[in-house]
């Protein structure tokens, strides 16, 4: 199987509910490292996984809405807890939805799975990983 990995980041404020997250229950800023590896079991005619240039442009509209904001205040995240790990699925979805519409320049059915990670920092990251699907229904 081959893959191609693209990467970018964001900085972002959120708190989160629960007892388990300690002193993250309060409001507190993250710089985020996202990674996003997309898979495919043959490489394209022109010998790649997916178009590099068009993948990094996917993941930077997928991003800006996020950078330099508190995530407790956006519409879509209302009631969720931004964990990393929630953050990982929901940019996998997004990353899928872009598939579907032909964004990354092959076809969606071409493509196998998506793995998400984001590094909080070097020593603790989480990811998402799944087959392509599309839910083209944005929360």
């Amino acid at each position: 199987m081959y893959s191609v990995e693209i990467n970018d980041h964001i900085m972002i404020a959120h708190s989160l509910k629960g007892e388990v997250f300690g002193p993250a229950s309060q409001l507190h800023g993250l710089t985020a490292h996202v990674h996003v590896a997309i898979f495919a079991e043959e490489l394209d005619e022109n010998g790649i996984v997916i178009d590099i240039g068009n993948a990094l442009a996917v993941l930077e509209e997928i991003l800006r809405p996020f950078n330099y904001k508190n995530l407790d205040e956006l519409p879509q995240f209302k009631g969720r807890n931004t964990t990393v790990d929630f953050l990982c699925s929901y940019i996998y979805q997004r990353v899928s939805d872009a598939a579907y519409l032909h964004k990354l320049g092959r076809e969606p059915s071409e493509l196998s799975k998506v793995r998400v990670t984001i590094a909080e920092n070097p020593d603790a990251r989480a990811s998402y990983e799944a087959p392509l699907t599309a839910a083209l229904a944005h929360e």
